[in-house]
């Protein structure tokens, strides 16, 4: 790759739905949100913790006692946030706020709908702003508003609740995404175009001479930057296997299939792919292998036997 190469980058989204059970505290929690009610848990020297928790986070004891706080309270601390993400309680320019709601001792953070930083202060009254479709989710409070009414419920005291209610929520599924972009850097980079090319490239360490596949950029043993490229393979030999006898999710292949750790040849570490074109049960460490391309492939779509001898322990022991 010259001086002048591109290195890649590409947006990349890593997403998956997150699947917990709810215990009693939580569940009572987030069912009197679908109700409109907020419920908080009284600890044994008296705090009142909202969100609630089901262990004192001091003591450590376990805890049950719930209650009811108001839909109001101040905010203790905030920051603008003036480019709203995917996903975010609103569309708009919003503050993030920790407020602690009347006959609470801890803060609930949450979203402020106002009209700009300036609007916000530490100490300002709000309240809750209840979305119009409820299921027993933190989403249930849309967020919160400036609340400017002289009924204040500052100083109240938090009542007694038993935490039930008709259709209790037991779980909850939570989806967990990242949007990032990702770039492999400048010796990946090299690695994936030379691919494009049907050829393999690692690179070499300058001090214990050792070629690297895929290339990392610097020796691993060393520790020192590694530029020079070196082609290695296309050939290779089986090192260690293993029978994949379970079917992954979105990958188009019958089980049983053969994964293996493949030592190319001039390469000093075994790279893995999938092995075909031979019965499962005859593969085996030292087989001699060939990389099979797709049309349109950025990559061997597997390795098949190289009709070779195999190669002798010996010569590939150090790579296992």
């Amino acid at each position: 790759m010259t001086a002048e190469a591109e290195v890649l980058k590409a947006p990349l989204v890593v997403e998956f739905p997150f699947t917990r059970s709810l215990g009693p505290v939580q569940s009572a929690f987030l069912t009197g949100l679908r109700e409109q009610v907020v419920l908080g848990v009284r600890t044994g020297d008296g705090r009142v913790l909202v969100p609630p928790v089901e262990y004192d986070p001091v003591t450590a004891e376990e805890i049950r006692d719930l209650v009811e706080v108001a839909p109001t309270g101040t905010v203790t601390t905030w920051a603008w946030n003036h480019a709203p993400r995917r996903g975010q309680p609103l569309g708009t320019p919003f503050a993030w706020v920790l407020v602690r709601l009347d006959g609470a001792d801890t803060a609930l953070l949450h979203a402020l709908d106002a009209p700009g930083p300036d609007a916000v202060h530490t100490g300002m009254r709000v309240r809750v702003r209840w979305a119009p479709e409820r299921s027993g989710a933190i989403t249930d409070i849309a967020c919160f508003e400036p609340y400017d009414s002289h009924d204040s419920a500052e100083g109240s005291q938090p009542s007694a609740h038993d935490g039930q209610f008709e259709d209790m929520v037991t779980g909850i599924v939570a989806p967990a995404r990242l949007d990032y972009t990702y770039s492999p850097g400048r010796a990946a980079t090299a690695y994936i175009n030379a691919l494009a090319d049907r050829r393999i490239v690692g690179e070499r360490c300058p001090s214990c001479r050792k070629v690297y596949v895929p290339p990392r950029g610097a020796c691993p043993t060393c520790g020192v930057a590694t530029s020079e490229q070196v082609e290695v393979g296309p050939g290779g030999t089986v090192t260690t296997y293993c029978i994949v006898n379970i079917k992954a999710r979105n990958l188009d292949i019958e089980v049983p299939y053969v994964y293996g750790h493949i030592a190319l040849d001039g390469a000093d570490l075994a790279l893995h792919g999938r092995i075909g074109g031979i019965p499962y049960d005859q593969v085996r460490m030292g087989l001699r292998v060939e990389p099979v391309w797709t049309e349109g492939g950025r990559y061997p779509d597997h390795y098949r036997p190289a009709g070779e001898p195999d190669a002798d322990y010996e010569m590939y022991k150090e790579l296992l």
